[in-house]
């Protein structure tokens, strides 16, 4: 798709990525389910530093969501195809680009 990700093994890593290069991400892709801080507490975390960031969530299960059915971010539903991630990626990022 064009995209270089970092990829991080825990949203703790993913936020001291985003401390040291911030200029560097056009986008957040995370699981909601992790062991430690939820994808949705990182997103809150994303948000709150760096207003302008895309979140983007996924999870195959509509129980967590159903929990937290307020939480903001877009979400990608599992399972999907590459397309669908292509799709809700490009939507992302020209939502962020028109806000500004």
């Amino acid at each position: 798709m064009g995209y270089a990700p970092l990829v991080t093994h825990s949203a703790e890593q993913a936020l001291q990525a985003l401390e040291r290069e911030p200029g560097r991400f056009r986008a957040v892709f995370s699981d909601v389910v992790m062991s430690g801080m939820s994808g949705i507490e990182l997103g809150h975390h994303v948000r709150r530093r760096w207003r302008g960031l895309p979140v983007i969530l996924s999870s195959g299960y509509s129980a967590v969501l159903a929990q937290t059915p307020d939480h903001g971010f877009t979400l990608l539903p599992k399972p999907y195809a590459v397309d669908d991630l292509a799709r809700v990626l490009a939507d992302a990022l020209r939502s962020a680009t028109a806000a500004g």
